[in-house]
């Protein structure tokens, strides 16, 4: 049976942020934004709420109907990107205003944002998956890549490119099981862990 996914909503913000926070808790890039479980409990979430108000206003959240996994997508253009928060820079200010928003004293909220933008594809148009989270108590029943599939499905047929940043080394190859491929450009955040950016070229249909 397949898995039921819906667009989200501005109704759905809280149960989003919340999926996010629970399902990123033991990320090992969540754990570097913040460090100490004690913590990353109390200011985890207000980074993911930030991250859920842009995407609900700039791309598109896709959930599944029991509220057990959400993805955050964005349609990035071409040469720029664009300026509204398309792939988490916004331009040069936007991570000093989202860490004076977060969490003002903590210098990797902003930090991570100017690395990833740093190595954000601009050459060519795609949909970027920003962030996908499934219920601790949920995951490895496949929730994460039937929303996926989902998009890369429609990628395929549109000739679209799909890109992410790999934040473990399991996701990773859940990823490469999608299709995504290396860009050979790994990020090593400072004293922290490695992260991969990915990407993934349309591919024909395998049916006849």
């Amino acid at each position: 049976m397949g898995v039921a996914i819906r667009t989200a909503g501005e109704g759905d913000r809280e149960l989003v942020v919340r999926l996010l926070d629970e399902a990123f808790q033991d990320d090992p890039v969540s754990g570097w934004v913040f460090p100490g479980e004690e913590y990353r409990r109390r200011t985890h979430h207000r980074l993911m709420a930030a991250f859920t108000d842009a995407v609900l206003a700039d791309g598109r959240i896709d959930i599944t109907e029991d509220g057990a996994a959400c993805a955050l997508w964005l349609s990035v253009p071409a040469a720029g990107h664009g300026a509204e928060g398309d792939t988490g820079d916004g331009g040069d200010e936007e991570p000093a205003q989202v860490r004076e928003a977060v969490d003002p004293d903590n210098e990797r909220v902003e930090l991570i944002a100017r690395l990833t933008a740093g190595i954000h594809p601009s050459d060519r148009a795609h949909e970027y998956l920003w962030m996908i989270g499934v219920a601790p108590h949920r995951q490895g029943e496949g929730l994460g890549t039937a929303l996926i599939a989902a998009v890369l499905d429609r990628c395929d047929r549109e000739g679209r490119p799909a890109y992410l940043e790999a934040s473990s080394a399991r996701s990773r190859v859940l990823y490469e099981r999608l299709g995504f491929v290396d860009t050979g450009r790994p990020l090593d955040l400072p004293d922290g862990p490695r992260m991969w950016p990915m990407w993934r070229d349309p591919q024909p249909s395998t049916t006849a």
